[in-house]
């Protein structure tokens, strides 16, 4: 039986990371269920030419962010686990201080009561003292804060490839298998520089 995921794209810059982590998760045969909030589709437009349109085929449904009604917004609803990527502040805040103002809200709200894997994509730079607080706050209530940090150890050729490597990693936490990955480990670690 396939993994039934949440997967929520807000308004932050990153929008190549939640394209290429759609990608994974479709050929992994995940159910993906997609939040898009509207400060998520103008970033999608503004990085990449793109509308969620474009995104139908690596996606099981669409759910507006307005609509409450919506599977999600309830814990008898069966999934394994959210993502949000990327997440913006505001949606951290929301998270992070049990406010529900959209179905993205609401759905992270849920997946935390029930005890389910809740992965933030958090993507700002720098950080204040709230952004730091809410990020402590929502991982005290059982989230995974995962900042947008990609690896360059494999040496990506391209920007696609560098947002692929790190979609892998969120595929990792979710426990969803993806093939063709490179880790760390001896062969790498011996090609690398002195780390003293």
């Amino acid at each position: 039986m396939s993994k039934r995921i949440i997967f929520a794209i807000t308004g932050a810059t990153g929008s190549l990371y939640a394209v290429e982590c759609l990608r994974l998760l479709h050929e992994a045969g995940v159910e993906v269920h997609g939040i898009v909030s509207p400060a998520g589709e103008q970033v999608l437009a503004l990085e990449l030419g793109q509308t969620v349109r474009d995104l139908d085929p690596l996606v099981h449904a669409w759910h507006d962010a307005k609509d409450f009604a919506a599977p999600m917004s309830s814990g008898s609803s069966r999934f394994d686990a959210m993502v949000v990527m990327p997440c913006t502040m505001g949606t951290l805040a929301a998270v992070a201080n049990g406010i529900s103002a959209n179905l993205i809200h609401r759905a992270a709200d849920v997946t935390l009561k029930e005890r389910r894997p809740l992965l933030l994509v958090v993507r700002e730079t720098p950080f204040n003292r709230t952004h730091l607080t809410n990020m402590l706050a929502a991982h005290d209530a059982g989230a995974v804060i995962f900042p947008a940090m990609p690896s360059f150890y494999h040496q990506p050729r391209s920007l696609a490839e560098m947002a692929r490597a790190f979609a892998a990693r969120i595929c990792d936490q979710l426990g969803v298998a993806v093939p063709g990955v490179q880790r760390w480990g001896k062969n790498q670690a011996q090609e690398q520089p002195d780390r003293d």
